[in-house]
């Protein structure tokens, strides 16, 4: 009986690291392949997006499958490429005005912008240069880190091609075969199970197409928003600096307010050599006052809308979810925050429906 006992005992005990040692083998491979786990997520995103482009493609204009997703995928990249075009005059510009940098005339309008600053705000001038030269970064300055630098752009370039095409190519089967992921999620279900799955994966698909295209709202609003602000101060390049900062508004609370810093930048480097008291103060205080003008619309009105109508959960309970996940996982954890909970809402509503605080907060699901 003891000897029966024991190697029960050894039975559990072998058992137990057997399948320890699986979830450590199945982290570890999920770790090495982390880009690919990136590149479906980002193709899971598009094919969301344009799930109903391709379903208005096939049902009212006769589309076949393949010719819809390719005429979908056509109109991302199209999007990409002009969202790029917004961008690459400005490295041309700004390569260009490198190249004819004078830089003791930089030199004496970084002193003089100094001096009007000091004069303005009424504190004690700093000598910016000479700060500069004696800060850590220029003296423990390394030259041979410039090549270094380069390779590594290089090699993230043609990482990102691939990537690129690697999100456009599964994009594509995404969207020709709605059912493939739903086929590959039911390979996880007991038999008897797969009507519930369905139920959740239907659910999550829907209100998470509604979530992301309620962001792609936003931010076209804010965009629209920011450039007739910019245009309207002479601003130079305006769409792409509107652009840029509506595309910050991904990262909740944060992302705004590193979108109102970058755009006083660059209010100021577009004016650099002018008048600081009676051209770029004022500009930048108009700029500013239409900015916050802009987040409260969208505080108030746009993302009430979004999260109440996509998500279905209450801004207060969204707010404690994206401050928990930043505090956890930082920057990248605020970002997926609300579509993360979103499928753990509706997952929880169908497998346990039994538990009250389940019921409270999935009953608007």
């Amino acid at each position: 009986m003891d000897e029966n006992k024991s190697k029960t005992i050894a039975y559990g005990i072998l058992r137990a690291l057997g399948i320890l040692g699986g979830i450590i083998l199945i982290l570890w491979f999920l770790y090495q392949i982390q880009a690919v786990i990136m590149f479906i997520c980002i193709a899971a995103v598009i094919s969301l997006i344009g799930r109903p482009i391709v379903n208005f493609l096939k049902y009212n204009l006769k589309f076949s499958a393949t010719a819809a997703s390719i005429t979908t995928l056509l109109l991302v990249v199209l999007l990409i490429s002009g969202i790029l075009a917004l961008f690459i005059p400005i490295l041309i510009d700004q390569s260009d005005h490198i190249s004819r940098i004078n830089f003791e005339e930089v030199k004496h309008n970084v002193n003089r912008l100094n001096i009007e600053f000091s004069r303005t705000l009424g504190v004690d001038q700093v000598t910016l240069i000479e700060g500069f030269k004696q800060s850590d970064f220029i003296k423990n300055f390394d030259i041979s880190v410039i090549p270094t630098f380069i390779n590594g752009i290089l090699g993230n370039f043609s990482s990102m091609v691939v990537g690129l095409l690697s999100v456009i190519f599964i994009s594509f089967f995404l969207l020709k075969d709605s059912h493939l992921l739903l086929d590959s999620i039911l390979v996880f279900a007991n038999y008897g199970e797969e009507t519930r799955f369905r139920r959740v994966f239907h659910k999550t698909k829907l209100l998470l197409s509604r979530y992301f295209l309620g962001i792609l709202l936003q931010l076209s609003i804010l965009f629209c928003f920011y450039s007739i602000l910019l245009v309207s101060f002479q601003i130079p390049n305006p769409f792409a600096i509107a652009l840029f900062c509506a595309m910050l508004n991904v990262v909740p609370y944060i992302g705004p307010v590193v979108g109102s810093l970058v755009m006083m930048l660059l209010v100021i480097s577009g004016y650099f050599t002018a008048d600081f008291q009676e051209v770029i103060l004022p500009k930048m205080l108009y700029v500013l006052i239409g900015y916050i003008i802009a987040q409260l619309i969208d505080n108030f009105i746009l993302q009430p809308l979004i999260f109440g109508s996509s998500v279905k959960s209450h801004p207060l309970e969204i707010f404690l979810v994206i401050v928990i996940a930043g505090l956890i996982f930082g920057i990248f954890g605020m970002v997926i925050a609300v579509p993360v909970y979103t499928a753990l809402k509706v997952i929880a509503s169908e497998f346990l429906s039994e538990y009250k605080i389940v019921q409270k907060l999935t009953k608007n699901l």
